[in-house]
Order: C-alpha cells, then sequence, then structure tokens
C-alpha cells in the first residue's frame, strides 16, 4: 500500500515538473504560479450593477472538489449556492457535467477529471495521474480561500492525508460533507488504517457536514470531532434527473413489459452487499409464490467488488427472469432514463442492512414515490409510517415480505395518484436545496470570520 502511494505521488510531482511554471488546468485555460486564478466572477456579474458603478465588496468564493462523481448532489448543491451569492469553482469530470452548469457566471466548471470510461489499466492509472497533477496545480493557484470537498477522489487515504495537508498548507480552509461517516464499517472492510486516515482527514478539516444527528454522535464518539464543527444538514431533494409531466406511469410500465395491475417493485442504484438486495429476492419468491400478479425491477450496476455478489443474486432469480417476474438493468442507468423506472413502479424498496441515508431514497421522493425501507441507520428519520412509505426490519425476508403485502393492501398504494404529489410535497418542504444552500453558505462566512450583510 504505500509503495503504491509513494509511485503515485512521485509520478505526481514528476508531472509537476515536466509542466514547469506554465501549466493548463483545463484545456483552453491557461495559469502561471505566480498569478491567482481569476475570480469565478467579475464584480459587476455577481452584484449585478453596471461595471463602472460602485460595488461591496466580494463576499464568497468556494473551489467545489466533487470527486467527479454523483451527479445529483454536486449538481442540487451548487445551484442552491450560487442562487445564494456563492461564485463557484466546480471541480467535475465528464460524470456530472450538464449544460444547466455552464449557464451562470457565478460558476465555472473545471473538467479536471474527464472521461471515467472503461479503459486499459496503463490508461486509467494515466488518467487518474494527470488528474491529480491538474488536481495539485489548481490548489496552489486558485483563488478560492474556502475548498468544500463533497467526495474524495480515487485513492482514499492519499486524500485524506497528503491532499488535505497539501490543502492547509496553501492556506485553505476546509469543509468537508461526511455522506458516510465509515464507509469502510458500513462495507464490513473496517481497518485501523482506514480509521486512522478518516480521524486525519476530519481533524484536518475545519467544519464537516453530515446529514443526520446519528451521523454527528458517530463523529463525535469514534473520531474525535469537536462538535462545534458539525453542522447536519438536510440531504437535499434530487433536482438534476429530468422529470417529463406528459409521461405517464401508465406509459412507463408499457414500456416495461409491464401489464395493467401487476405490482410493480423497484430496486434501484448501486449493487453491492449492503444493499440487502438477497433479501429483496428472498421476500419477492416468497410473495409470488402466493400472487403471480408482482413483478421486480432491479436497475443499477454493481459496486467494484461486488460482481460476485451480484452473481450469487442473478442464479437465485434466474426462474424468474426466465418467467418474466423480474426486469434487469444491470448497468448504469443514465439521467435521461431514470424517470421510467421510477414511474413505471409502484413502490421503491430499499433493504437495506447498514447505511445512515440514502440519496436513492431522495430520488424517489421526487417522484412521489412511496418507498418500504430496512429500519437501519437514520432511515426512520426520512419516512413517514403509512404517509410515505412503511418500515421493517433488516436482514429479514419475512418481515419484508409482510411490508410489501401490507403495503398493497393499504390506502398508500390504493390513492398512489393523488399520494405522489403529497409526497413531493412533503420531501421539497423537508429536503429543500434552498435551506441546504443557505446553511452551507453561513458555514462558508464563518470560516472565512465575516458575517452576512
Amino acid at each position: 500500500m504505500q509503495m503504491t502511494f509513494r509511485l503515485a505521488w512521485s509520478v505526481v510531482r514528476a508531472q509537476l515538473r515536466v509542466r514547469g511554471p506554465r501549466t493548463e488546468i483545463e484545456e483552453g485555460y491557461p495559469v502561471t504560479k505566480a498569478t491567482p486564478l481569476a475570480s469565478t466572477c467579475t464584480t459587476d456579474e455577481r452584484v449585478g450593477t453596471a461595471a463602472n458603478a460602485p460595488t461591496p465588496p466580494v463576499e464568497i468564493e468556494v473551489g467545489l472538489l466533487t470527486g467527479g462523481i454523483d451527479k445529483p448532489y454536486a449538481f442540487g448543491l451548487a445551484m442552491s449556492l450560487i442562487a445564494k451569492g456563492v461564485c463557484l469553482d466546480f471541480i467535475g469530470s465528464d460524470e456530472v457535467d450538464s449544460p444547466e452548469l455552464h449557464t451562470s457566471p457565478k460558476l465555472r466548471f473545471l473538467n479536471l477529471r474527464g472521461n471515467q470510461g472503461d479503459a486499459s489499466l496503463a490508461t486509467k492509472i494515466r488518467r487518474i495521474l494527470i488528474y491529480y497533477a491538474k488536481l495539485i496545480r489548481y490548489a496552489s493557484v486558485a483563488r478560492p480561500k474556502v475548498f468544500h470537498i463533497l467526495w474524495n477522489s480515487k485513492f482514499q487515504i492519499f486524500d485524506r492525508t497528503v491532499l488535505m495537508l497539501y490543502y492547509k498548507l496553501q492556506g485553505k480552509k476546509i469543509a468537508f460533507t461526511a455522506h458516510n461517516v465509515n464507509a469502510g464499517k458500513r462495507d464490513s472492510n473496517d481497518s485501523l488504517l482506514n480509521r486512522l486516515t478518516l480521524r486525519i482527514q476530519y481533524h484536518l478539516a475545519d467544519h464537516i457536514f453530515v446529514h443526520t444527528e446519528r451521523m454527528k454522535s458517530e463523529l463525535l464518539k469514534d473520531f474525535g470531532v469537536r462538535e462545534r464543527m458539525v453542522s447536519v444538514i438536510p440531504f437535499g431533494i434530487n433536482n438534476s434527473v429530468p422529470q417529463t409531466a406528459a409521461f405517464t406511469p401508465k406509459q412507463a410500465k408499457q414500456r416495461l413489459g409491464i401489464r395493467d395491475g401487476e405490482r410493480t417493485i423497484l430496486f434501484f442504484g448501486r449493487i453491492g452487499p449492503y444493499k440487502g438486495l438477497e433479501f429483496l429476492v428472498a421476500a419477492f419468491q416468497r410473495i409470488v409464490a402466493k400472487n403471480g400478479d408482482y413483478r421486480l425491477i432491479i436497475a443499477g450496476r454493481p459496486k467494484l467488488g461486488g460482481e460476485k455478489y451480484l452473481d450469487e443474486i442473478q442464479r437465485k432469480i434466474n426462474r424468474d427472469v426466465k418467467r418474466g417476474r423480474v426486469i434487469q438493468k444491470i448497468e448504469f442507468v443514465p439521467d435521461e432514463e431514470t424517470e421510467v423506472y421510477f414511474k413505471a413502479a409502484d413502490v421503491l424498496v430499499l433493504p437495506y442492512t447498514e447505511i445512515f441515508q440514502s440519496g436513492v431514497l431522495f430520488l424517489g421522493y421526487s417522484f412521489g414515490l412511496p418507498v418500504i425501507a430496512s429500519d437501519v441507520g437514520s432511515l426512520r428519520e426520512a419516512v413517514v409510517e403509512g404517509g410515505t412509505g412503511l418500515l421493517c426490519k433488516p436482514r429479514d425476508p419475512v418481515d419484508l415480505a409482510r411490508a410489501i403485502e401490507a403495503y398493497f393492501a393499504g390506502d398508500l398504494y390504493k390513492r398512489l395518484g393523488e399520494r405522489r404529489q403529497e409526497i413531493r410535497e412533503y420531501a421539497n418542504s423537508r429536503n429543500s436545496w434552498n435551506v441546504v444552500g443557505e446553511l452551507t453558505r453561513d458555514v462558508y462566512l464563518n470560516l472565512l470570520g465575516r458575517q452576512l450583510s
């Protein structure tokens, strides 16, 4: 492990030496070490006045480091921040890019990571090293004094330690969003090194955002983070996936070959052991043994290293697939296709065994789709039983089958047409990006030692 990171670091340093004092962070965007990057937006653009008019000083500039992943969260946060007057350097990739990120003078999209598609090992290594070289160069010349890290990049240990120290040496204030306080613990591959490097990152950060009180408690208890350094913010409702008002649930079912009256269950997202898909499969098989009017959709690709786990599940459902009871789309589902699955479904099931919060849950809510979720982590805080969904025992296919049957026998399903709008309104009020943006901006101001004007 140490050899790997020494090699990575030496190659990055070599990349920087080869490039010399002048480099290009992004194609067509030259910078020099001596001259910091220009402001994300000019003063007159920030305040909406004429260029020669007297203007107040710039309030906030932030480098938003996305890790090149999780478009829904990065997009929602970025849009809410620029609406609050924050100017952003959005450090992204092809995966998180969208036309809306190129329409505001308050946001500069820097595609440092580029394409992350399939390639040879040599090409992947070259890509990631060039990316780190660009990221390090960016940090050395960037104007923003605040860096907000949404996700680390490829080499977790390097990012948590060397890169964090480098940012601090550059005089940056660091905000960090801990979507998972300890993903190693969740994925059953925790280690002393994992916990040590997490502790280093959490203590180097100037402020940490989490999404639930339980996550905050874990940070304080397991990693010794001071309470005043942590803010609990809502998980913003997904607003990056397009929705077509004219496209109805009936049309979505027809597109997937689902007949009217078939009760459709959706499992959506990255597939890995902690997602508990095997328990949903077992529950589904119990139900269809009594009633054949059920369909299960499994949409998503396996997490890295989760291929064997998925193979075992597919062997179990082979007969149901052949009978047409299970629809599989075992691949990445692009935004423009997501709507089909969430509108065709009658309920979203999250049979997770270990998690604090789920972006898929809020994606479902954005479509007004009820959810049946395992009572783990903080999911209980996000599910209103009988209102937005139901809870079941984790790792218990019998109880999950009971919850599914209870849902389809209940009022939430029978009045699904009108309840969808109620769920959307509930989620938009409780998980508003407007609230997230305001809370996040206030933390930036505090880090800069400034007050709202």
